[in-house]
C-alpha cells in the first residue's frame, strides 16, 4: 500500500506529521513523499524542512493520496503540475485525503466538486468557491475522499483512515501506541469555545493578513 504525502513550499508541519505517524506503522504501508521537485520542503514557520523523495511523476499510482495545509496553500491554487498530478492520481486511489487547508487544493484541483468537506475553521467557507459543500465537522467522509479540520484534526483522520484500510483493531493499535488520549488544558479548540478575547485577535489578524496591512 504506497501512501503518497505531497509537500509544497510552506506547508503546516503537524497537518503532515500526525497522519503519517498513524499511517506509516500500518502493515504493509510504504509512505513516500512528493513535491514537484525532489529535494527539501520548509514548513510554514520556516524552521523545520522534510525531504521529498520523489517527484509527482515518479509515483503515478498511489493507493493513498495526503495532501496536507499550511499558509503556503494559498499559492497552490493555481492551475498547474500539482493540480494535474492529483486528478490523475485520484482516478487509480483507493483513497484521497487532506489536513487542514490541503482541502482547498483538492476543491480547486476540481476533486470536491458537489462534495462535502471541511477545513480549519479560518478558510472552510472558501470551499463553496470551488464548487464543494463546507461541512462543520472535525473529519467527513464523502466518497473515496476524506478531509479534516484544521491541524490536529489530522490525527483523528488518520485514525479513521487506518480503521477502513487496515481494520479497527490495526487502527486502535496505532491509537494506543501512539498514547492518543487527548486531554487539552483549554477550551480553546474551536471559535464556539474560546474566549472572545482569543477569537478577536485572531481573526484580525486573518483580516489583516488577506488586505495585506499587517505591520512586519
Amino acid at each position: 500500500m504506497q501512501i503518497a504525502v505531497v509537500l509544497y513550499d510552506r506547508f503546516t508541519a503537524l497537518d503532515l506529521v500526525g497522519p503519517y505517524e498513524v499511517l506509516a506503522g500500518l502493515p504493509g504501508a510504504e509512505v513516500v513523499t512528493v513535491a514537484e521537485k525532489p529535494g527539501l520542503v520548509t514548513d510554514d514557520a520556516g524552521t523545520l524542512a522534510i525531504h521529498a523523495a520523489a517527484g509527482l511523476d515518479e509515483v503515478p499510482r498511489p493507493d493513498v493520496v495526503l495532501v496536507p495545509g499550511g499558509v503556503g496553500s494559498h499559492y497552490q491554487m493555481a492551475e498547474g503540475k500539482l493540480h494535474e498530478w492529483l486528478r490523475r492520481a485520484d482516478r487509480t486511489s483507493t483513497w484521497t485525503v487532506s489536513v487542514c487547508t490541503g482541502s482547498l487544493i483538492l476543491a480547486a484541483a476540481g476533486l470536491l466538486t458537489g462534495r462535502r468537506a471541511t477545513s480549519h475553521w479560518l478558510a472552510k467557507d472558501q470551499l463553496a468557491l470551488y464548487g464543494a459543500t463546507p461541512v462543520d465537522e472535525r473529519v467527513v467522509l464523502d466518497g473515496h475522499y476524506l478531509t479534516a479540520a484544521g491541524v490536529s484534526a489530522g490525527i483523528d483522520m488518520g485514525l479513521i483512515l487506518a480503521g477502513k484500510i487496515a481494520g479497527e483493531d490495526a487502527a486502535q493499535t496505532r491509537q494506543l501506541m501512539m498514547e492518543y488520549a487527548p486531554e487539552p488544558p483549554f477550551r480553546a479548540g474551536s471559535p464556539g469555545s474560546a474566549p472572545e478575547r482569543v477569537v478577536g485577535p485572531v481573526l484580525a489578524r486573518r483580516e489583516a493578513l488577506l488586505t495585506g496591512t499587517e505591520a512586519g
